[in-house]
């Protein structure tokens, strides 16, 4: 029994069973596949995968017993590697995020920046994708680290940290009606088309839910994964935009370039809370620390550590 074997089992559960698609994965050829798993069958003496014919189907009751077992030890066998990496060269290697637009475009940079003059020789991967994608990415060792505000903490094999809180803002053009409020109420904004993120990004949930609770009617005419983009619509007079906070503090000139105006509005929807996820069980190089810490300097290492074992108990 060897670790591509091994591989080519939890790839099939990961690509629904579709051996074609192990094999692009695995780079290696569907015949290839197909042997090693009834390799490690025979060896074990059980069907790990239900077949009709040739074609993998579901996974056996022993097959769901010893899948988790092949994921520990591919697990383990990546944190050897990491282990090794990072004794042999801590300060060389690669960091991969996976993370939303928002945060890559706006919170990101600077930590970025700086994470790089600490460490001029690790290359970083930033992807951008959904919630639900970025805790599959971390999750499959893809991505090192996940941020999102949405979704991280629903995961069981990922341990999750509050990074920091933020607030939705009201964005409109110059001249606004809005402008003249003293307060700003969830009626006052239900009177507009409204412009603001999909479902499942940048804290919508907490918009949809205030509107809710309410019991107001909203008309969002239009929904979108980047600040850039809401606010481009705002300016061009299609609604009035719910952003994030963080698009604003950093936007300022170009807010001001659209003849922008923006409105508090942490009365008036739940605070969000950024999350950063590693995958549970996985080694963290000393360089992933570092770069934790840069993005929430509240973290020390210690409690990164603490909540790793916690959650391997």
């Amino acid at each position: 029994m060897n670790f591509q074997q091994l591989r080519s089992i939890r790839e099939a559960c990961r690509c629904g069973y579709n051996l074609t698609e192990v094999a692009n994965v695995l780079y290696t050829s569907q015949p290839g596949v197909s042997r090693q798993i009834r390799e490690v069958e025979e060896e074990l003496g059980v069907d790990i995968f239900e077949r009709n014919g040739k074609r993998l189907t579901g996974l056996t009751e022993p097959g769901k017993g010893i899948l988790p077992i092949i994921e520990r030890l591919l697990l383990e066998a990546e944190n050897l590697r990491q282990a090794g990496n990072d004794y042999s060269d801590q300060a060389r290697g690669t960091l991969a995020i996976a993370t939303t637009h928002t945060q890559a475009r706006y919170v990101l940079p600077k930590v970025v920046q700086q994470f790089r003059l600490a460490f001029p020789e690790v290359r970083i991967a930033l992807q951008q994708s959904a919630p639900e994608h970025i805790a599959e990415w971390v999750l499959s060792g893809k991505a090192d680290i996940g941020i999102a505000t949405e979704g991280l903490s629903a995961f069981k094999d990922l341990v999750s940290f509050p990074c920091y809180e933020w607030n939705h803002v009201v964005v409109v053009p110059d001249g606004h009606s809005l402008l003249t409020h003293a307060e700003l109420s969830l009626a006052d904004l239900a009177k507009y088309p409204l412009i603001t993120y999909d479902v499942g990004f940048t804290g919508r949930g907490h918009i949809d839910d205030a509107f809710r609770q309410a019991g107001l009617r909203t008309d969002i005419v239009l929904t979108a994964m980047d600040s850039d983009v809401i606010q481009q619509y705002v300016a061009l007079g299609l609604g009035v935009g719910l952003v994030a906070s963080m698009a604003i503090e950093t936007g300022n000139e170009n807010q001001r370039a659209q003849g922008l105006r923006t409105i508090s509005a942490s009365h008036l929807f739940q605070s969000n809370v950024t999350r950063l996820a590693v995958r549970r069980g996985a080694y963290l190089r000393a360089y992933t620390y570092d770069f934790i810490q840069k993005f929430a300097p509240d973290l020390s290492r210690e409690d990164i550590r603490a909540a790793l074992a916690e959650n391997e108990v």
